[in-house]
């Protein structure tokens, strides 16, 4: 069972160019570590968390998760990486050969807007095929996502095509229209 856990969104000042998000692929279980140094370092970044319930033998806990694990979203100048891929716990950054691909903004900006919802979200496969589809009413309106089904739940899947990665929220299916 999964709910909304809160996101770590670090700004810079408006005198900074702003520069594309990108993907930095980070060792396993160091996303905060390179997010917290990345911050140091004073670049803009963006981790999504979720909060989930595990079961342990003794108790039930509630621990917030990375949303794309092994990734961190960080804002730079392409053209001088290396203070990024230097940064301890990032593998690399996410692109073609040896250029980095930016993700587009509105790709961070729907993640965001889905973990402010308050509704149900949780890491979903990535999909290439599905039927797209517009939000209609609530908190997630205007949104357009592919909705897929999960037993008899609708969930609207936001993906970010850079990291093959998808998102799922859980949606009423009469709140959306195809597009």
């Amino acid at each position: 069972m999964s709910s909304l856990s809160c996101s770590v969104v670090v700004s810079t000042p408006e005198t900074l160019p702003k520069f594309p998000w990108y993907g930095v692929r980070t060792r396993s279980n160091h996303e905060r570590i390179a997010a917290a140094i990345l911050e140091g370092k004073g670049y803009e970044h963006y981790l999504p968390l979720y909060r989930t319930r595990r079961r342990w033998s003794d108790r039930v806990v509630t621990i917030d998760l990375p949303l794309f694990p092994g990734y961190v979203f960080c804002r730079f100048d392409p053209r001088r990486r290396v203070p990024i891929v230097s940064t301890p716990g990032v593998i690399g950054i996410v692109g073609f050969g040896n250029e980095p691909a930016p993700i587009p903004d509105i790709e961070i900006e729907a993640i965001d807007q889905i973990l402010r919802s308050g509704l149900l979200t949780e890491p979903h496969p990535f999909l290439r095929e599905g039927q797209r589809v517009r939000v209609t009413q609530g908190a997630l309106k205007n949104m357009e996502g592919i909705l897929a089904k999960r037993k008899s739940d609708y969930r609207l899947v936001v993906s970010v095509n850079m990291l093959q990665r998808s998102v799922a929220v859980e949606i009423d299916q009469d709140s959306v229209t195809p597009v």
